[in-house]
């Protein structure tokens, strides 16, 4: 019998939801096979939680920061990213609202990306297609010039 596939959820973390014009990419740790590689933080959806609740758990537990959750990345044809090992993910916007991201678990780095510069580092392969759509999506049309977007939810 086949595992279940998990759903994970995470974050594009913005330091502006309506202004952006930077992102905050993670850094893995672990497993070894993809230590180096950098992500969009968050994590796998436990039995009985809301994909909402799960990543706001896992970016404290992992970040220490509490944040504001704006609109939904989706994914092709309007469902969750394909991920490794036949997992799917559900990507959020986001802003923090309070604490200083730190890499407390799952991460040895964080960094602050410009939006024109999402590419300088090594993101792990399924979520260049993110990468590629947060793009799109912000109007990133070079060298970290963005056009006008409004991506909070309120």
């Amino acid at each position: 019998m086949t595992a279940p596939r998990a759903l994970v959820a995470a974050a594009a973390i913005l330091d502006d939801l309506r202004h952006p014009t930077r992102l905050l990419a993670a850094r893995r740790s672990a497993p070894k096979t993809l230590a180096g590689r950098w992500e969009f933080p968050g994590g796998k959806v436990e039995p009985g939680e809301a994909d909402h609740d799960a990543v706001h758990r896992e970016l404290h537990e992992e970040l220490g920061i509490r944040i504001h959750l704006g609109e939904q990345i989706a994914g092709p044809a309007g469902a969750d990213w394909p991920i490794l090992h036949g997992h799917r993910m559900r990507v959020w916007f986001a802003q923090i609202v309070t604490g200083d991201p730190a890499p407390l678990a799952d991460h040895d780095d964080l960094r602050w990306l410009p939006l024109g510069e999402l590419r300088t580092v090594a993101w792990l392969d399924p979520d260049l297609p993110i990468v590629r759509a947060i793009q799109s999506r912000l109007g990133v049309v070079g060298a970290g010039e963005t056009a006008p977007n409004r991506f909070a939810t309120e």
